[in-house]
């Protein structure tokens, strides 16, 4: 456990990158400006939105340095044109708190999703519009007061928009915009957003990916071994299930999350509503069965094809 003060190197790197690419880009044509963006602004914009992860946990700078962390995550907050740094802070720690809780855990997708995006071309219009669902679903679900580093954020964010529009034009803004909408969606990382903790093995609610594409992002696929140890760093990961491998060598894992988007939307078994799920009770969770939840989600999918 610790920090990792080195991920900061990387962060201001990728930064400086997305930057000088967004410049260059200013007098491309629309085509190549939306291939550019998803290419290399998309793979970029979804590295930085996992810095702001590891900066949630405060991984970078250590706890007794908080507002180190919070500076360095408004800095990656930069290109992707929309303040999240702070707001995903505010509710990502819940959902290590109260994984799979139904009110708590905004991470769990609500019943009118698993009714609109039950079925196969529902699954592939939930994968394309990820970004606004995680976006929005928090502040429909679990609406929170507005921390006043949020406004911040929000200010650093804006005249940073402001800036490159007013110096470099539309296009390098609109590939700032491009690339996180891209990125975030159907897009090869974002195949993390489904393996982590949709159930496509009965009885396993967390799911670790042990492919390449863990070597840009934070390793981030150790998902089982950064849900057991929050306040490891990503770069140490591989070293936990190196030294336990009793614990993780055994449990089902992913090696492709593009084969995992892949399966998800042609998998009739797994969809939205492919999700363990804990009942709120006042002042404590309790677990919903299983059964009760399948059998719940199965009405709902029934009604979405009835239409």
């Amino acid at each position: 456990m610790g920090h990792d003060w080195r991920m900061a190197v990387q962060v201001v790197l990728t930064v400086l990158i997305q930057i000088i690419v967004s410049i260059f880009v200013r007098n491309s044509s629309w085509l190549q400006l939306i291939f550019i963006a998803y290419v290399i602004g998309g793979t970029i914009n979804h590295t930085l939105s996992l810095a702001l992860h590891e900066l949630t946990h405060n991984l970078a700078f250590g706890h007794s340095r908080p507002m180190a962390n919070r500076l360095l995550g408004f800095l990656a907050n930069l290109p992707l044109g929309v303040p999240a740094s702070i707001t995903f802070k505010k509710y990502h720690l819940d959902h290590h708190r109260f994984q799979g809780d139904e009110v708590y855990d905004t991470d769990v997708p609500t019943r009118l999703e698993v009714f609109l995006f039950s079925t196969r071309p529902g699954k592939f219009v939930f994968l394309l519009i990820m970004p606004l669902l995680y976006s929005f679903r928090p502040m429909f679900i679990l609406p929170k007061p507005i921390h006043l580093l949020e406004i911040v954020n929000l200010i650093i964010v804006l005249a940073f928009d402001v800036t490159m529009w007013y110096l470099f034009g539309g296009k390098t803004l609109s590939y700032f915009f491009l690339s996180t909408a891209l990125g975030l969606s159907l897009h090869p990382i974002s195949g993390h957003f489904i393996a982590e903790h949709y159930v496509f093995k009965e009885g396993y609610e967390t799911y670790s990916y042990y492919g390449p594409l863990n070597s840009i992002t934070y390793n981030v696929g150790y998902h089982n071994e950064h849900h057991d140890f929050p306040y490891i760093p990503g770069r140490n990961l591989p070293k936990l299930r190196k030294i336990a491998p009793e614990y993780y060598e055994n449990l089902p894992h992913y090696s492709s999350w593009t084969k995992v988007l892949y399966d998800f939307v042609m998998n009739d078994n797994v969809g939205p509503w492919a999700r363990v799920v804990r009942e709120t009770k006042i002042g404590r969770v309790s677990v919903v069965s299983q059964q009760e939840y399948e059998k719940q989600m199965k009405n709902v999918v029934k009604e979405a094809h009835q239409e």
